[in-house]
C-alpha cells in the first residue's frame, strides 16, 4: 500500500497525515503520540476514527501540526485520520459521517475591530 497523503483543520491548527500499512504506530511531530498528548482525552480524541472502525493496529500514521492549542490539534488530527481512512477505502464514510468525524468546524476567533477593546466589546461608556 502506498502513503495516503490527508489534511485536517480545527480553528488555526493544521495536521497534514501520513498514513500507510503497519503495526500500528502513531507519531506527531517526531514525538510518539503518548509524549506529545500526555493526557487520555486527547489521545482518545485522536484515535476515535480508528476505534470506531476497529482499525487500530493496522495502520501506521505519522502527523506533522501546527498552530492552536492541543485540543485544536488533536481535533484537527482526527480529521486528518478519517478523510484518510474514507480516501483509503469508501466503506468507511457512512460511519465516519454519523458520528460527525468528517464535519470541517468552521468557528473561528473573531478578528478585533478598531474602536473596540475586542472583537464586540465596546470600551467602557461614561455618561457624565
Amino acid at each position: 500500500m502506498e502513503v495516503t497523503n490527508t489534511i485536517g483543520r480545527r480553528k488555526t491548527s493544521v495536521a497534514r497525515l501520513y498514513m500507510q500499512s503497519g503495526n500500528g504506530t502513531i507519531t506527531v511531530n517526531n514525538k510518539d503520540l503518548k509524549v506529545y498528548f500526555p493526557t487520555e482525552v486527547m489521545q482518545t480524541i485522536v484515535k476515535q476514527p480508528l476505534s470506531l472502525l476497529e482499525e487500530a493496529g493496522s495502520y501506521d500514521l505519522k502527523i506533522n501540526v501546527e498552530g492552536g492549542g492541543i485540543r485544536g490539534q488533536a481535533e484537527a488530527i482526527r480529521l486528518a485520520i478519517s478523510r484518510a481512512l474514507v480516501e483509503n477505502d469508501s466503506e468507511n464514510r457512512s460511519p465516519l459521517k454519523k458520528e460527525g468525524f468528517l464535519t470541517r468546524d468552521p468557528r473561528m476567533v473573531e478578528r478585533k475591530k478598531y474602536g473596540r477593546r475586542k472583537a464586540r466589546r465596546r470600551f467602557q461608556f461614561s455618561k457624565r
